[in-house]
């Protein structure tokens, strides 16, 4: 075994405490994950262990350190998500808690865990962006700021906000009024996080210059999306043949962000989902990024990620008595 002592960051923090956490948990920690010993020495932070475990420790304390800078505060939550992150092969792009844009009434809007900020800077990277996961972690609002943002500094002419039509078993045919008093309360979501981010006025002046477009998915069939952010918003409910076209439709200086919940799928039993599909098939290529959110990454009501823990405990539980009750009978 090489050991290896890594000399690692000394904290931009006015104290150490925000590095370490309360009663040194953070550094606990990464100790007890990768086997590692952390100690600070003439105001610089070691990590000393086996080669290869210490140079991954000491990366991740270094990326605390940026979002300490940044002005975020380190939690388990974040530290769980960063190092979540580094196992699974990330580590590549820089993190922080820059803001992506100012909202409607002059405040920052910025990501707020550290899977948002993978998320965000997956945005800034590439062409095509899928971030999936669960209700509540900012998947559709973060997109909807990152195609301001473009729109602000002049990078893209347009915005296309998209969804599938099938909601939760319901069909839009059988609600009352033409297709924008149908669509629009299904579109509400996406409404709500332009409001928040142009203000109502503005984003119904861009709406009614064709500058901002929300529509249903099949619009978009037969039409080039130059120089447009799009963003496909529940595409855990399209099948294959609808993601294709929607990704079939990027032209020039255009990106698209798709954002779905693997978890929350509405189509009929036999057909499948065109969001679990595309993991298969596009994984490999590049400028293709996938954006992986967790119950760590809710930033709504404090409950709702123990409500999504309890979902995801109960349908696991579920599964395996289903799976116990077909294994075969031993009648030897």
């Amino acid at each position: 075994m090489s050991t290896q002592t890594v000399e690692t960051v000394h904290p931009s923090s006015s104290s150490y405490q925000d590095l370490f956490g309360t009663g040194d948990r953070n550094i606990r920690i990464i100790e007890e994950r990768y086997g590692v010993q952390v100690v600070c020495r003439d105001g610089v932070v070691k990590v000393m262990g086996e080669k290869d475990s210490a140079a991954l420790a000491a990366k991740i304390m270094e990326e605390m350190d940026l979002l300490i800078s940044s002005g975020t505060r380190i939690d388990e939550h974040t530290l769980s998500s960063a190092l979540d992150y580094f196992e699974s092969g990330g580590g590549d792009n820089k993190i922080g808690l820059n803001t992506i844009v100012l909202n409607a009434k002059g405040r920052p809007i910025k990501p707020r865990s550290l899977g948002q900020c993978f998320y965000v800077a997956a945005m800034m990277e590439n062409d095509i962006v899928f971030a999936i996961g669960p209700a509540g972690t900012g998947k559709t609002y973060l997109a909807v700021a990152v195609a301001v943002a473009a729109l602000k500094n002049h990078q893209a002419e347009k915005i296309i906000l998209c969804r599938p039509a099938v909601e939760a078993g319901e069909n839009l045919g059988f609600l009352p009024g033409d297709m924008r008093e149908k669509v629009d309360p299904y579109f509400r979501p996406l409404y709500d996080a332009l409001n928040d981010t142009l203000g109502p006025e503005k984003r119904a002046k861009l709406q009614e210059n064709g500058i901002v477009e929300i529509a249903p998915l099949a619009f978009m069939r037969g039409r080039t999306l130059a120089n447009a952010y799009i963003i496909l918003d529940e595409a855990q409910n399209t099948t294959s043949l609808q993601m294709k076209m929607l990704l079939t439709r990027l032209g020039v200086n255009s990106r698209v962000i798709i954002t779905g919940d693997v978890t929350q799928v509405d189509l009929p039993r036999d057909v499948n989902s065109g969001l679990r599909e595309v993991e298969k098939i596009l994984a490999e290529i590049p400028h293709v990024a996938f954006a992986y959110l967790t119950d760590r990454d809710v930033v709504r009501h404090r409950l709702v990620k123990q409500i999504i823990r309890a979902y995801s405990l109960f349908e696991n539980n579920r599964k395996d008595a289903s799976a116990h009750q077909r294994e075969p009978e031993n009648t030897g």
